[in-house]
């Protein structure tokens, strides 16, 4: 997954726009500003519109139109076409911190959107913080991506604490948005009020040890997600054995993806005794780790006690793992809590900077 990066945002102070009446939005749309063109429909199709929808659809588009004006930005055609269609997908549209207010007007009063995408529109915390209204209002929305919009610490109190007010949210991607040790706090608090929140994607931020020592207890204390991506992120050392200290205690979480943070032998280690209590994790991904084969090893040893994990995504070790392995296969049963793991060494090979290396993968039989 690639992240789009943009220039730093900027708050702006100007002050919001009060909606307009919904009597006075109700009108005829022929006089609207001309909506920027969306990829897959002809830009015709706007005045096409006009007569077609029911008195709900020209009150929810008439709102939208006057607050684009409102906020001098340019209407979204996308949005005007959606009509009674569950997804809106407005990614990559350049909507900024003034199309967000924009926006936020007109899903106050829209019925109908149950998905949202606003990946990449360099909404900002400002930005955000103008759809944390409308979200923590919506009885429809379920699910909602902001990945790649630099929302930071102040996108991320927001859009957390309309999210604790708002039960229907279901998933929630904040992928890519530059979230530090100090958005770690607003997360645990959504983690521990939000019961029906399904899916959250942290991947690629900044969440550091630290961040992991917030949000281990918080995950340990959850009681409803079920997937939870925090690949791409800087959990290390005692942050990585609190986040797996907070695996140890979940009971509800099927699919985790911690690739891509360091987690190092400790952390591997502080995993596989956590494996040993959670009989619930399904699939785990621990790619790109920096795990050795004593870390692996380590692992390997809570995956013997384990009944439920199916899927463990690679983990590449040195060639001194296949002597380690051989060894491990000769404890006795007893050692290892009744059962071993039928470990599997799969060499394969990988081109870096034009030389072709060997590595091997770990798998469960």
């Amino acid at each position: 997954m690639g992240v789009t990066m943009r220039a730093p945002c900027k708050r702006s102070g100007e002050k919001e726009v009060q909606e307009e009446e919904v009597a006075a939005a109700a009108g005829r749309l022929a006089g609207a500003p001309e909506a920027e063109e969306c990829s897959d429909v002809d830009s015709d199709s706007d005045r096409e519109m006009e007569g077609i929808r029911g008195p709900g659809g020209l009150v929810k588009d008439t709102l939208y139109l006057r607050s684009c004006q409102a906020h001098s930005v340019v209407p979204a055609s996308c949005f005007l076409r959606q009509g009674s269609t569950p997804e809106l997908n407005l990614r990559h549209h350049g909507l900024g911190p003034q199309g967000a207010r924009a926006l936020a007007s007109a899903l106050t009063s829209n019925p109908y959107v149950k998905r949202l995408d606003l990946r990449d529109n360099g909404l900002c915390g400002a930005g955000v913080e103008a759809l944390a209204g409308a979200l923590s209002k919506s009885s429809t929305i379920c699910d909602v991506d902001l990945s790649e919009n630099q929302m930071g610490v102040v996108g991320a109190q927001a859009i957390c604490a309309a999210l604790m007010v708002n039960p229907t949210m279901q998933k929630v991607q904040l992928a890519g948005n530059g979230l530090e040790e100090h958005a770690a706090q607003y997360l645990a608090e959504l983690l521990l009020a939000h019961t029906g929140l399904k899916s959250l994607d942290l991947s690629y931020n900044q969440l550091t040890d630290h961040a992991g020592e917030i949000l281990g207890p918080a995950l340990a204390e959850n009681t409803g997600l079920t997937e939870l991506n925090i690949s791409w992120n800087h959990l290390r050392g005692p942050g990585a054995v609190a986040f797996a200290r907070g695996l140890e205690a979940n009971i509800f979480l099927r699919v985790l993806d911690i690739s891509y943070n360091g987690f190092g032998d400790p952390g591997a280690a502080a995993v596989g005794e956590a494996l040993k209590t959670n009989n619930v994790l399904e699939e785990l991904n621990m790619s790109n780790n920096r795990i050795s084969a004593v870390g692996a090893l380590s692992l390997g040893l809570g995956l013997g006690v384990n009944q439920t994990l199916r899927i463990l995504v690679e983990i590449q070790v040195d060639r001194e793992f296949d002597d380690l392995a051989c060894s491990v296969k000769r404890l006795s049963l007893s050692d290892c809590g009744g059962w071993l793991p039928h470990l599997t060494l799969a060499t394969s090979t990988s081109r870096v900077l034009g030389l072709t290396m060997p590595y091997y993968h770990l798998s469960l039989q």
